[in-house]
Order: C-alpha cells, then structure tokens, then sequence
C-alpha cells in the first residue's frame, strides 16, 4: 500500500480492525499464514496492513543486519528478535515497539494502539545499535497487505478470526504456543477446532 489509511474517523462505527490480531482459522490454505498471529498495524477503506507475530527469523541475527545497513555499534547493541512480518517487500524492516501512552509521533512512526506503534526509519535502529530506543522492540521484515475489502472477504470465508493483542502475543518469544494462546484468549479451545470449521 502507497499511503497511510486516515485514523482520523471514528473507530467505533467502522469495523476499523487496527490494534487488533488476527489469527489464522485451521482452514487457512496459504502456508505463509498457517497458525499465524497477525497484528493489523493499519486498517482502513483502502485496505489493511499487518505484521506476523509468531515467525521467527532465528537465522537472521540483528547485529548482522546493521553492519549490513552501514550502522555502527558501540558494544551495548540491543539484542533484537527478528521476525518474517509478511511477504510483501520482504527486505524491508518495521520496528515494532513500545511507546508511552501520551506524546507526539515523530515523521516515520505509525502509532498503532495507546503504547504500541511501528517505526520504518533508520534513527530508531540507531538508537537500538547504542543500546537505547524502546523498551520493548522487534524486528520485522516484510508485511501482510490486503487491498480494499480484500481482509473483510478473507473473514467471511472464515479464514482469519479476530481478538485483542496482549502483550505477551507481540514481544513474547514463545513462538509455537501463540497460536493456541491467542485462541484461548477468546475462549476458543485449540483442539476443538477443525480445517472444515464453519464450511457448508
């Protein structure tokens, strides 16, 4: 997606999904989201846009990355997780990351819920190169994109179920039991589900 969807409308009356997860229904076909988490980073008429939670990238190691990027560290580097957050533009990064509740958005930030946004420039992994930056913060490369009603059609075909993103689903490193947490979370029992769920 070229452009930022507009937050300036009322959330309550639009099926605005920002700040929410979704989490892939065992019917889901496409194996790039099979048991997946996704946090839905910007929702609008225009389409959607989010980031896979529960994918690490383990063989990509974060110091390595910014030695890629020409940034220098001075020994207290963060250690940063980095994560798949979807197949678009796979080599670009979203820092995901912790932010305080009340405050401006500097250019470049894309706040996401009251303490949560997204960071796409370069200063913030700068910051985490010095061991400063957010508390708590991930790298992710890549992203999940729907076009107009694209995500609307997905859940109606029960492809995608929503819920609220606790803490624990973005910066947790328990990859494998996100799935079956985010469902228990809506009071869904993991095992109780099955790929033919809600088909005629």
């Amino acid at each position: 997606m070229s452009s930022s969807p507009d937050h300036t409308q009322d959330d309550s009356d639009t099926g605005n999904l920002t700040g929410k997860i979704l989490i892939a229904m065992p019917g889901m076909t496409d194996p790039r989201f099979q048991r997946s988490v996704v946090l839905v980073c910007a929702h609008s008429e225009e389409g959607a846009m989010g980031l896979v939670l529960n994918r690490p990238l383990p063989e990509i190691d974060f110091g390595d990355l910014l030695e890629q990027l020409g940034i220098e560290t001075d020994g207290t580097a963060r250690q940063i997780e980095v994560r798949f957050g979807g197949p678009v533009e796979p080599g670009r990064g979203f820092v995901l990351h912790s932010v305080p509740e009340h405050g401006d958005d500097p250019e470049g930030r894309l706040r996401i819920t009251g303490a949560l946004a997204m960071t796409t420039t370069r200063d913030i992994l700068e910051d985490l190169a010095h061991g400063e930056g957010p508390e708590s913060a991930i790298l992710a490369l890549g992203y999940a994109g729907w076009g107009p009603g694209q995500l609307e059609d997905e859940m109606l075909q029960n492809g995608w179920l929503t819920g609220d993103g606790a803490e624990e689903l973005i910066f947790g490193a328990d990859h494998d039991g996100k799935w079956p947490l985010a469902l228990r979370a809506q009071g869904i029992d993991p095992s109780l589900l099955s790929p033919s769920a809600g088909r005629a």
